[in-house]
């Protein structure tokens, strides 16, 4: 009966000793990820891109859009029509009534807008824009 109390102390010694080692390698894991979040959220961009209420501010949606919806305006810039170009001529600021002919031109523009690069092609959709 006394060994069996030695080794089940042993056991539980080890199982806290183990749980201990794994506490403080979990919690500096969940240290060095919180502080890497931190460092990128605090070295780029980022925080510009948004408000203190977390909107993106308004010189930013054209990029973000394009950049999240980059396939689906391709498609629509193809087509010279739908949804996702009827957005993209809002956030260029657009008139309904100048929606059609910037829709023309975009899509006139297809080959060149597609085979730049993103501020290239930001650009170029802001001189059509115009």
């Amino acid at each position: 009966m006394r060994q069996i109390r030695t080794r089940l102390s042993t056991l539980i010694c080890m199982t806290a000793l183990l749980v201990l080692a794994s506490g403080c390698t979990l919690k500096a894991t969940v240290k060095q990820t919180t502080d890497s979040t931190s460092n990128v959220t605090g070295t780029t961009s980022g925080r510009t891109w948004f408000t203190e209420d977390g909107l993106l501010h308004p010189e930013h949606k054209l990029t973000a859009f394009m950049a999240l919806n980059q396939t689906n305006v391709e498609q629509d810039l193809a087509r010279g029509q739908g949804e996702y170009v009827t957005s993209l001529s809002t956030l260029l600021g657009l008139s309904d009534d100048r929606q059609a002919a910037f829709h023309e031109k975009a899509q006139g523009a297809f080959e060149t807008l597609i085979t730049s690069d993103h501020e290239t092609r930001l650009q170029q959709l802001r001189m059509l824009a115009r």
